[in-house]
């Protein structure tokens, strides 16, 4: 234990930096306002990098890839209600995502309050209710005791965004000296007990056709090398949750694809055959589980998490509910199974079931076979292309919409914490997560897959790009038009193009009018020498590829 020591007197906004500092905040991100510049002057004396960004929405959307990435709370900041507004957005990712991160806004001052101030609401008890926990930081005499609880909520247990709402005047006011114990942040630890931990083991061994359903559980407590060495000595094969296609390697031949939007028909009917099923570390939410349907009610299935779900929305409950981190869990049971005989007629069984799931995966997972001469690119094409370009370390980012179906089926994820996607499916995410990759990572490639529609919401982010000196690529699918919604529109039949036909944008001028460099793709023989240009550049880059309208989703052409 390091020795305590007493601090001196300080204002409300030095203890939250601290405090911050403490659990494990390097970065803060913000559009500064008025109202809390008693913290954001405190930020750098503590060592916190502040980041200014171009829109609240950026600055939390910042925020929450930073802490889906390192698996430690970021915080963003912003004024009054205004600003919170614009917070809501990256708030609702991280509480779907189960990230950790501080909002913080800067209130009205005391006085003012309840008299309809300027840019006044009740912050608390309208955007703080997306956060996993908020609280209104007044009397300044509570302001420790209530930061220290708002760093529990963040970090502990199930992470999530906690926002504190501070009064303008409660940041300069002093708080008197207290004896300081500094609190290091520490992901959670909760190790399972050892008769649940073997019946899980049990249902796993004894099953012909298990599977093990990972989510971001396993990114977070670090836990890829241990759940690929437990996989391969159950020989039970492993599909990752939707948008956490790297919590295993995708070249490990007991890798069995991603779940929801994109994904290849064999991954949902391998879940459909299973006889036993773990889910680790994932939410089960509507999309990872195929709207609620998987795992079948009637079949055994163990749900290892740090906050398991109960029957709810039509899906069973779990055989077993155990609650304990990914990488505890999965070490122990390592230890338990070591001591133990697997039964070898279902283990022969299982391996010789895997090579032929995995060969059906692999044939399903195809994305660029169907013909195709323009106009414009093909998508799975420019997929197979960063497959064979990129590294291992590069780290790709994701937007909402169509386009995004095909390196959900396609791109090849082989190394964990290289993916950073919203499971809130919120559109304007990737460039914003891609500035904190590469502000996390300067020395690897990042590379932001969007639509057109998408990047038009936060490409007022490429001039924070520029300024803070990243070298990230984006690569821009531009259909013109919101292309998932009319696909929507098309299966009714009715008003197709309302609302989401768009017009022409020049988005490789945005990026040089930004400071950054610009590359239109017109077709396939473009895309691969603007690739390796792009890597090559020493600012951030933006490669407008044009796609035809014609298509719809992953393997779907329509000729019309």
């Amino acid at each position: 234990m390091p020795p305590v020591r007493q601090v001196e007197p300080r204002t409300v906004g030095r203890l939250i930096a601290d405090a911050l500092k403490s659990a494990g905040v390097t970065t803060a991100f913000t559009v500064p306002g008025e109202s809390f510049l008693g913290l954001l002057e405190a930020l750098p004396q503590v060592g916190i990098r502040v980041v200014a960004t171009r829109h609240e929405g950026g600055a939390a959307f910042m925020a929450e890839a930073h802490g889906q990435l390192t698996g430690r709370p970021a915080v963003c900041l912003a004024t009054r209600a205004v600003g919170a507004a614009n917070l809501a957005i990256g708030i609702h990712t991280a509480r779907a995502d189960s990230t950790p991160m501080f909002a913080i806004i800067g209130g009205v001052r005391r006085e003012h309050r309840g008299r309809e101030a300027f840019q006044e609401a009740d912050l608390v008890g309208s955007i703080g209710r997306l956060a996993k926990w908020s609280v209104d930081l007044d009397p300044p005499g509570r302001a420790e005791a209530l930061v220290a609880e708002a760093v529990r909520h963040a970090v502990a247990g199930r992470p999530g965004p906690v926002v504190l709402s501070v009064p303008e005047d409660v940041l300069d006011e002093m708080v008197p000296g207290a004896a300081e114990d500094p609190q290091p942040f520490r992901p959670t630890r909760i190790e399972p007990g050892p008769d649940e931990t073997r019946t899980v083991l049990q249902m796993l061994a004894g099953a012909r056709r298990p599977v093990i359903l990972a989510g971001a559980g396993v990114l977070r407590s670090r836990g890829t090398a241990d759940l690929v060495r437990l996989a391969e000595i159950l020989e039970v094969p492993v599909v990752s949750s939707w948008r956490r296609g790297d919590v295993f390697p995708n070249d490990h031949r007991l890798y069995l694809g991603m779940t929801g939007l994109g994904s290849p028909s064999t991954v949902r009917e391998r879940l459909e055959t299973a006889d036993a099923v773990l889910v680790l570390g994932c939410r089960l939410n509507e999309i990872a589980s195929y709207e609620y349907s998987q795992p079948r009610s009637d079949v055994p299935w163990a749900h290892v998490d740090l906050e398991p779900r109960a029957a709810h929305a039509g899906l069973a409950a779990p055989t077993l509910a155990l609650v304990a981190d990914a990488r505890t869990f999965l070490r122990v049971a390592r230890r338990r199974i070591s001591s133990g005989v697997l039964l070898a007629e279902p283990f022969d069984a299982r391996r010789a079931a895997n090579e032929g799931d995995r060969a059906a995966f692999e044939a399903a997972s195809v994305v660029d076979d169907i013909p195709w001469s323009g106009p414009g690119v093909h998508p799975g094409r420019i997929v197979t292309t960063l497959n064979e370009v990129l590294p291992p370390q590069a780290i790709i980012t994701t937007d909402a919409g169509n386009f995004a179906g095909w390196a959900a089926r396609g791109y090849r994820f082989r190394r964990p914490g290289t993916f950073l996607g919203p499971t809130s499916g919120a559109m304007g995410y990737g460039l914003p997560a891609a500035i904190a990759a590469s502000l996390e990572h300067p020395g690897r490639p990042v590379v932001a897959l969007t639509g057109d529609g998408g990047f038009a919401m936060t490409m007022n982010e490429l001039e924070t790009a520029v300024r803070e000196k990243t070298r990230l690529v984006v690569i821009v699918f531009d259909n013109a038009s919101y292309g998932t919604i009319r696909v929507h529109q098309e299966a009714r039949g009715i008003d197709v193009g309302q609302g989401t036909d768009l017009g022409p944008l020049d988005l490789a001028a945005v990026a040089r009018g930004s400071g950054a460099h610009g590359i239109r793709v017109d077709d396939d023989a473009a895309f691969g020498p603007a690739l390796a240009e792009a890597l090559a550049a020493e600012v951030p880059t933006v490669i407008q590829v044009v796609v035809d309208r014609r298509w719809k989703a992953v393997g779907r052409l329509d000729p019309g």
